[in-house]
């Protein structure tokens, strides 16, 4: 028998989970809250899209508000003796607790073994002496970028423009063998072995199974998400298909989750038995295209009935949101989207557009959308928020400025 829930109150459950039933830290938020922020969610996606800010930055702003973006940097690449996080693939590139990296060392043997799929692990098997060389390079010269190797070989187009050397690398990195020593410049990863970079006392770790570290990925995934389907947990760390479907039929044994039927839902869900179900949510954010909340977006849409596509890659003409659109949550429900650009040079957050979503009212919205989006000019170092005067949200905030 599966326990029915609302979608209401699933909905809360989602939230709740994913950071946003507590209120924002009262001033300055500090490292401890960054850290809690962190382990709350198990990672942050990176990515390296900077016309508002990088995506692994602003799920932060998102929960916290104005937090020293320094404190991600020092845990993410600073010195070793400070480090709390390390690159890995597991929602795409993300940043992750230290304490997760045993987990995902079945992932980086299969690599390793050739036993995964993809165009990179196929360059591991034809190139495997070439790969050799660059390892020892990467161990007589360390910390190196792929623009500083001796020989990096022709570039591969398909590939964002990546040569041999760039390829050696990667493949090294999802082996587990090197990892991210820091960033440079325009967001360039930097390798080293990975026995100079992470702490000796996580590498120490006892390596689980796979079987086991799948079980706890999908602890995190559940913990993280409140409420899921089997496709929401398995994505949130790329697990296996097979391997998931085993894993939780495991977990649900163990009561280490909960089946439930989910009002609206058209597939069987999960709980954790330790998710919060708060009566109210009284929440306001901008979230980035890649927050968790919805980066899954048939998950965003069957929560919060929002369908969300990026537009980066649309042609400007057949763009109907904008470039960079931040959906806006507000209280329990996503109530509208905001096209965001910083202009640094001009010392602007720039809103070159903002919609409402269907039967929302612009002066329930306007206020504290505004508020939010003085928050963030202020946590971006920018001076004046340029807001539009067309449209329903346009027409109010002139209003407001009388």
């Amino acid at each position: 028998m599966r326990t029915k829930i609302g979608a209401p109150l699933a909905r809360r459950i989602a939230l709740a989970a994913q950071g946003f039933g507590i209120e924002r830290p009262d001033g300055a938020s500090n490292l401890g809250h960054v850290k809690r922020a962190i382990d709350r969610l198990g990672l942050l996606q990176i990515d390296s899209v900077n016309v508002l800010a990088r995506a692994h930055y602003l799920p932060l702003f998102s929960r916290l508000g104005n937090y020293d973006s320094a404190h991600l940097d020092g845990l993410a690449w600073g010195r070793q003796t400070r480090r709390g996080l390390f690159e890995f693939w597991a929602h795409e590139a993300s940043l992750l607790p230290l304490a997760s990296q045993p987990l995902l060392r079945w992932r980086m043997a299969r690599a390793a073994a050739g036993t995964s799929k993809g165009k990179l692990q196929e360059f591991g098997r034809d190139n495997a002496g070439y790969i050799e060389e660059i390892r020892r390079e990467v161990e007589d010269r360390g910390p190196i970028a792929a623009s500083e190797l001796a020989d990096g070989g022709p570039k591969r187009g398909p590939w964002w423009g990546w040569n041999d050397g760039k390829l050696a690398l990667e493949w090294l990195f999802f082996a587990g063998i090197v990892t991210t020593a820091t960033r440079r410049g325009t967001f360039e990863r930097v390798y080293d072995l990975t026995e100079r970079v992470l702490p000796a006392d996580i590498l120490r770790l006892p390596t689980p199974s796979p079987e086991e570290a799948q079980r706890e990925l999908l602890r995190l995934s559940a913990r993280a998400l409140g409420i899921a389907t089997e496709f929401d947990l398995r994505d949130y760390f790329r697990l296996p298909v097979g391997d998931t479907k085993a894993r939780l039929a495991e977990l649900l044994e163990a009561g280490d989750l909960l089946p439930v039927e989910v009002e609206g839902w058209n597939r069987p869900a999960f709980l954790d038995p330790a998710a919060r179900q708060p009566r109210r949510i009284e929440a306001r954010a901008l979230l980035a295209p890649f927050d968790p909340l919805v980066w899954e977006r048939d998950r965003t849409e069957r929560i919060f009935d929002f369908f969300y596509r990026i537009e980066i890659y649309t042609p400007v003409a057949k763009r109907k949101h904008g470039y960079y659109v931040l959906p806006f949550l507000l209280g329990d429900r996503l109530v509208g989207r905001i096209d965001l650009k910083s202009d640094r040079p001009n010392s602007k957050l720039l809103v070159p557009a903002a919609h409402l979503e269907p039967g929302i009212e612009a002066r329930d919205v306007a206020a504290p959308m505004r508020d939010e989006l003085r928050l963030m000019a202020d946590w971006l170092g920018l001076e004046d928020l340029a807001l539009p005067r067309d449209g329903a949200l346009g027409r109010e905030w002139s209003r407001m400025s009388k």
